[in-house]
């Protein structure tokens, strides 16, 4: 018996000896756990912050290239119905000027068509070309001055003049047509510029 309890005794010295370094090996590991977990808890946060971030930057770069995406072409149907409403009102406008009364305005109008053309070419040695509308108009004009000639030739065009030199060399096409040619951009330009389009 006696040894028995040597023996229960020896056990129980043993098991304390083992529960005190286990438990102090637990609590060793406890707080290095928790050493650790502090330290890489900066860290962790920091990623954390980084991959928001990181995921803000994306969305707002997905958001622009959306936004810029509509934006053009919005502007891109706002420019293409610009262009086509300057081509009714230029359909309008050539309706009205091929079909407008041959009057002393209208007289007016081709003599000052002509005199800018035989300015730019620098001679009143000219043919002057012109549709059957304005023939007579034009006959008139070309009649008060010294070196025109009207050609028997005539030409498509809603009105005005086109005027080359006698020997060939030069020409200067003054019909209405081709100046309302040289208009359209700035019309276009001056109704982009009142929806704020830009060119």
């Amino acid at each position: 018996m006696p040894s028995n309890s040597a023996l229960e005794s020896t056990i129980d010295q043993v098991l304390e000896r083992n529960s005190s370094e286990f438990s102090q090996s637990l609590k060793n590991s406890l707080e290095d756990a928790q050493k650790t977990l502090s330290e890489a808890l900066p860290m962790l946060e920091e990623e954390y912050d980084k991959i928001i971030s990181d995921g803000k930057k994306e969305a707002d770069k997905i958001e622009k290239q959306i936004v810029g995406s509509a934006d053009l072409e919005a502007r891109n149907k706002a420019l293409l119905i610009v262009q086509e409403s300057a081509e009714k009102v230029l359909e309008k406008a050539k309706e009205k000027i091929a079909n407008m009364e041959r009057n002393s305005e209208y007289s007016n109008l081709i003599t000052k068509l002509l005199t800018e053309a035989t300015s730019a070419l620098n001679t009143s040695d000219v043919i002057v070309y012109t549709n059957s509308k304005d023939k007579d108009v034009v006959q008139s004009a070309v009649s008060n001055m010294s070196g025109a000639e009207l050609s028997s030739d005539l030409i498509d065009c809603m009105g005005g003049v086109k005027v080359t030199s006698k020997d060939g060399s030069m020409s200067y096409d003054n019909t209405i047509d081709a100046r309302i040619e040289l208009l359209k951009p700035l019309i276009r330009k001056d109704i982009a510029a009142q929806f704020n389009l830009g060119n």
